[in-house]
């Protein structure tokens, strides 16, 4: 269930439900869906993503195929059954057929979800300014495995130790892999944290 907690490195509880804001959270338009939006692993995750694209909406995503908690829980927490799973602004706004329905009644996507469109970029050029502004986004920005009340990893772990008592922000590279391939190009660094 959504209430249920792990245990990360620090023996810290974590509750799924703080998983589940973080990541609701980390995008204005959120989409789980199987598979990534360039690969997608079911035809209503790709009917998803061409939706949303389309419309040039940007959107964030994460692979529920890549963990299984998050896959079952969030049914739970959004009580919504199946995936895809769209959210605005931290709000769910249903599956595919609820986007394919605001779409017929709507001009555009966009519009029925309360979004301004984004002007259509290459991938890379995309990309790049998503890592600029993530880089950018605070004076010590960590790049990490997990969060910071829940690394993923020892190393993530010892950093977070070390920054305890200075004001830093962070982004799980678990949660989006365009941004984690990405950041080893941009940064020419090969690892994480």
């Amino acid at each position: 269930t959504a209430a249920t907690s792990t245990t990360n490195n620090n023996n810290t509880l974590v509750s799924l439900d703080d998983r589940f804001k973080g990541l609701i959270s980390s995008h204005e338009v959120m989409l789980f869906m199987k598979g990534q939006p360039d690969a997608p692993k079911c035809g209503f995750s790709r009917q998803a993503v061409e939706l949303l694209r389309t419309d040039s909406i940007a959107f964030g995503s994460f692979d529920i195929l890549t963990d299984d908690e998050i896959r079952q829980g969030l049914k739970s927490y959004s009580d919504w059954p199946t995936y895809p799973q769209l959210y605005v602004k931290g709000e769910l706004m249903g599956g595919l057929d609820i986007m394919k329905e605001m779409k017929e009644e709507s001009s555009s996507l966009a519009e029925a979800l309360g979004i301004e469109p984004q002007q259509v970029q290459t991938e890379t050029e995309s990309l790049n300014d998503r890592l600029v502004k993530l880089t950018t986004r605070s004076r010590i920005m960590l790049f990490m495995k997990g969060l910071p009340s829940a690394p993923k990893c020892g190393f993530s772990r010892q950093i977070c130790e070390l920054l305890d008592g200075y004001d830093f922000d962070s982004f799980n590279i678990l949660q989006d892999d365009e941004i984690r391939q990405g950041l080893k190009k941009f940064s020419d660094w090969p690892t994480y944290p």
